[in-house]
């Protein structure tokens, strides 16, 4: 293991404050370390945090800036994206030639949601999170994909609760549907909010069982940062830090004495003559140059669409057809969940957006006898219906008329909706389109994505549930998300996945590459089957365990 004080990154200062601006960070390489990590959201920092922590001299490289702590907390950030004439994407600076993609026939709005920096997308999630059920594990055996997983629930479950400790997780014992356990969360539930005790009695009256959802936000101080105040304002960005993202452990890592740089987009990945070990990431920094980082091991957590376009970008005579992939899948198999949804409108008030997450759901209907119809998870939304805020303020309305905008159509509207499992297809897919190219002159990431017929069964079934609960609730019906208005939940999953057949799979159950011997994959890209469930609790398991497997491999 090599060590150099002076290239071990930004430091906290001495009253463990943040780190030195992005401007001042040194983006040259370093020596040969230990461990190069491509990507700084949970996964990265997560992996980082845990190697830096056993002395492993550790450097994390990332796309993306490193977003003003303090601005966030002045709610800066947060007005910007209120404000007519901002989105998300361009609050979180994505967007340009440097995100560029194209997609197939569907549409696929890849930079909507995600968020290329320090901390990746966790810097504006929802925060739910929950493990995947044991049946998850199985699906290929039980006919509803065409791979099972080399590892079971069992395996991942003690990753699963070191998760749930590192991000903070906050959940209760009330789910009859839930895998088994082995020591109770972290912190207690959210309390139900208003409209879940609306949504109660329809549910008990046909027989539906609500109960809590996990998340990643703080009923309790935790770990120094504060209680989660739950607004509805809280997306793109919660100012007082009571939500878990990323940079958390992104921050543990480098007190630690990991490096973390920002801004330094990797271009592709260097072999050895045989072929079978990574030798430097090469990366590109602001000012145009291109630097090599070499290192002992190279873990990839930059997500279900970078990651793959990584390694097919990183072509050699040795790997003709992009690294890591003998198989021909690296890109095949993009899975993501869809969403299902009704709303309507109640004759009373219904406090809508009080709180800017869902506090019950249900997975009563996630285990199906129906071999037409997949995993379905509920959830109860506290936020159903357009946003009047944003509505109003995108009129352009100010003053008396905001207000009686908001008047109008505040606190009545209720919802259900649903996150639907999407089985792997191989024609669903990440590849590079060489008819355009980014701000290095890459091919960017093409997205083919498409539905099956059994995904779209189940939204139906999805959207049968919904409003049987709002008729009995009493509701107007205004709105229906179904098959052909569906959209997805921008959880990328599937494009490098794990298996124990080289042929049919691009890493082993331990997450290491079948084809070389120092490349690991720490990224929802190693599902071979998505579920139903939120992403990141199981994404954060996986990096846990890659964390380990790379440890021992050192």
């Amino acid at each position: 293991m090599t060590t150099d004080p002076d290239r071990a990154g930004p430091k906290p200062d001495r009253a463990g404050g943040p780190p030195r601006s992005s401007t001042q960070i040194d983006r040259t390489p370093g020596p040969r370390v230990d461990v190069c990590v491509v990507g700084a959201g949970p996964a990265g920092g997560l992996l980082a945090h845990r190697l830096a922590e056993r002395g492993h001299d550790v450097t994390v490289l990332d796309a993306g800036p490193r977003f003003d702590m303090g601005e966030r907390a002045r709610l800066d950030r947060m007005e910007r994206t209120l404000r007519p004439g901002h989105a998300a994407p361009e609050v979180w600076e994505m967007g340009g030639a440097r995100d560029a993609y194209s997609t197939g026939r569907r549409s696929y709005p890849l930079n909507h949601t995600r968020v290329k920096g320090v901390g990746g997308s966790t810097l504006h999630w929802q925060g739910i999170v929950m493990r995947l059920h044991e049946s998850d594990f199985e699906r290929g055996s039980r006919g509803e994909g065409d791979a099972d997983w080399p590892i079971d629930y069992a395996d991942l479950r003690p990753y699963y609760a070191a998760a749930e400790r590192g991000l903070g997780v906050a959940g209760g014992s009330d789910n009859p549907f839930a895998p088994p356990r082995e020591e109770p969360f972290p912190l207690p539930a959210f309390p139900p909010s208003y409209s879940d005790a609306l949504f109660a009695p329809a549910c008990e009256e046909l027989g539906i069982t609500m109960h809590s959802v996990p998340g990643a936000r703080n009923t309790e101080p935790y770990d120094g940062r504060p209680v989660c105040d739950g607004y509805g304002t809280r997306r793109p960005a919660g100012p007082a830090g009571g939500q878990y993202s990323g940079d958390v452990h992104v921050r543990k890592a480098e007190a630690a004495g990991a490096r973390v740089v920002d801004r330094t987009p990797v271009q592709r990945l260097t072999v050895d003559r045989s072929g079978e070990r990574a030798t430097a990431a090469v990366y590109a920094t602001p000012d145009g140059r291109e630097h090599r980082q070499e290192a002992r091991q190279f873990v990839l957590a930059a997500g279900g669409v970078e990651t793959p376009r990584l390694l097919l970008l990183s072509t050699s005579p040795e790997h003709p057809d992009g690294l890591a992939n003998s198989s021909g899948l690296v890109g095949r198999h993009f899975m993501d969940h869809c969403f299902a949804g009704v709303g309507g409108r109640l004759d009373e008030r219904t406090r809508q957006h009080h709180l800017g997450f869902n506090t019950r759901e249900s997975h009563q209907f996630y285990e199906t006898d129906d071999p037409d119809v997949g995993a379905i998870k509920l959830e109860f939304l506290n936020y159903a219906g357009p946003s009047p805020l944003d509505r109003a303020l995108s009129d352009g309305r100010w003053g008396d008329d905001l207000l009686d905008a908001l008047r109008e159509s505040y606190g009545s509207h209720v919802g259900v909706g649903a996150l639907i499992e999407q089985p792997p297809r191989a024609e669903n897919r990440v590849r590079l389109d060489p008819s355009r190219t980014d701000d290095h002159g890459n091919p960017v990431p093409r997205i083919e994505w498409s539905l099956g017929d059994r995904t779209r069964r189940t939204i139906e079934r999805a959207n049968e549930i919904q409003r049987t609960i709002l008729d009995e609730l009493g509701a107007t019906i205004a709105w229906t998300v179904g098959p052909d208005s569906t959209g997805p939940a921008a959880h990328h999953m599937g494009t490098t996945r794990m298996g124990d057949d080289p042929a049919t799979s691009v890493v082993d159950a331990r997450l290491r590459a079948h084809d070389l011997a120092n490349l690991w994959v720490a990224s929802s890209s190693v599902f071979p089957t998505g579920g139903a469930m939120n992403p990141t609790l199981t994404i954060a398991a996986l990096a846990l365990m890659a964390a380990e497997n790379v440890d021992e491999a050192l």
